[in-house]
């Protein structure tokens, strides 16, 4: 984990509880000694000097994650340094349009752009059509919703639901229920939530379904 500002602290504890070692580098000294004891190795370096991740070694690693963003052309020196060590898989945050597209074109392997997406999914929740929203790129969303009425009674081949709006109920929930797999022969009852895959224009359309 490169840069530990508010993004790359939280990455690097989600993958500390996930069980993974982490090398986390930040050329402040102060924020490396705050972090001292929360993760496996904390290292200040300056990331933009290629010779300093060798010395690091960073090119141990199969994985890195490149937090920093408001300083655009840090970011973009640590993105190639990591490469030119061989480091196989980057992951690059980005705070605008531009900043994506150059970290694409300099060969990040996954760009990431937290406030943006977290600015649509935000978007779509606060519509009151969905409790929850997440969009993959190609087109591709997933949603957290109400099942709309007109399937009320009915299983969910009978409702014909993936026919007519070119989604797929993935999975559904009863009042006071956990989640289960959704099936053709599945019976939706008023007020049960469902989750629902498909194109986004047509996650969004279903959604808005009353």
């Amino acid at each position: 984990m490169l840069g530990l500002g508010r993004f790359g602290t939280a990455v690097a504890r989600s993958l500390v509880q996930l069980g993974h070692d982490v090398l986390a580098v930040d050329e402040r000294a102060d924020i490396v000694q705050k972090y001292a004891s929360d993760f496996t190795h904390v290292v200040a370096a300056d990331t933009t000097d290629t010779e300093a991740l060798r010395q690091i070694g960073a090119e141990q690693f199969q994985v890195a994650v490149v937090g920093i963003g408001t300083d655009i052309e840090a970011s973009v020196l640590t993105v190639l340094g990591l490469l030119d060590l061989g480091v196989k898989e980057v992951w690059a945050k980005a705070i605008s349009g531009k900043h994506a597209a150059i970290l694409e074109r300099v060969g990040a392997t996954h760009v990431i752009r937290p406030e943006s997406q977290m600015g649509k999914r935000v978007a779509h929740m606060v519509t009151g059509t969905m409790t929850d929203f997440i969009e993959f790129e190609g087109n591709f969303a997933i949603a957290r919703t109400r099942a709309p009425s007109r399937a009320s009674g009915k299983t969910l081949q009978e409702a014909g639901l993936r026919r007519d709006f070119g989604v797929t109920i993935v999975a559904i929930k009863s009042l006071g229920s956990d989640f289960i797999y959704a099936q053709a022969t599945t019976v939706v009852s008023e007020g049960d939530e469902v989750i629902v895959s498909g194109p986004t224009t047509k996650v969004e359309a279903f959604c808005a379904q009353p």
